[in-house]
């Protein structure tokens, strides 16, 4: 009866403690553009985690590498588990990897730590497997395709269900963005859905940097389109809270 009346004290005393000192998320940027040009994922943040301290990783060749690579190196997965490794030692309750990329690299380091670790594209493709039967996913980057294409094929196994994914890559569209031609951008995008939306019953974009495009291309398409900052801001908060509560969680894991 003494031990589990001290257990419930050390439990009453743990959760109290946990209310009381901000928890902190440790965020893992591939680019300087969420930082400063598309900071939509620091508004959602101060937006639904007002009252969590963010750590900032910021690694900007990463992705890079594996472009120019046209895979992930073993080098590249070496750096991702140490980045992780060093957030937890940092004190990060959780990490959120905002780099669709680095996928695989992400699988590896989970298993190095004991806090969760969150893809930024976790959410919305277990969303879409949920929701569709046709997705279809659109990149501008091709190094973002096929992990997320392995994921919504991971997330269908998990669920039980057959799903069909299409995908559309407007590489001249990226290489637009980079000449600072954003318009042209926005047109081949909204292009190349209107060809994919008929083959499809939900598009899903890989990119968080895609996300401003989600109301124009649902306009020309009449599909709904999937985004990733929300949904992943969202799913970081419940497992933050569920940490909070003392309660075991695994990044991966929406439902």
């Amino acid at each position: 009866m003494a031990e589990r009346r001290s257990q419930g004290l050390d439990m009453v005393r743990q959760l109290t403690y946990n209310h009381l000192v901000p928890q902190t998320l440790a965020l893992l940027h591939t680019s300087q553009v969420f930082l400063t040009v598309e900071t939509t994922i620091l508004q959602l943040i101060a937006e639904i985690l007002p009252d969590v301290r963010l750590i900032h990783i910021l690694d900007d060749t990463l992705r890079a590498d594996v472009m120019r690579e046209g895979r992930i190196s073993p080098q590249v997965v070496r750096r991702v588990c140490l980045y992780v490794m060093a957030a937890e030692a940092a004190g990060a309750d959780a990490v959120l990897s905002l780099c669709s990329s680095l996928g695989p690299a992400v699988d590896v380091a989970r298993k190095l730590v004991c806090v969760p670790v969150i893809k930024i594209d976790d959410a919305h493709t277990e969303k879409a497997v949920r929701e569709a039967h046709r997705i279809g996913v659109m990149a501008t980057v091709e190094s973002t395709l096929a992990p997320t294409v392995a994921l919504i094929e991971e997330k269908a196994r998990a669920l039980g269900k057959q799903v069909e994914v299409r995908q559309s890559l407007s590489r001249a569209g990226f290489e637009a963005l980079m000449r600072g031609e954003r318009d042209l951008h926005d047109r081949m995008v909204i292009e190349a859905a209107r060809e994919l939306a008929p083959e499809v019953d939900l598009i899903l974009f890989a990119q968080a940097s895609m996300t401003r495009l989600a109301p124009a291309v649902e306009q020309e398409t009449g599909r709904k389109v999937l985004t990733s900052p929300r949904l992943a801001i969202e799913h970081t908060h419940r497992i933050l809270d569920e940490l909070a509560a003392g309660k075991p969680v695994h990044g991966d894991s929406v439902a």
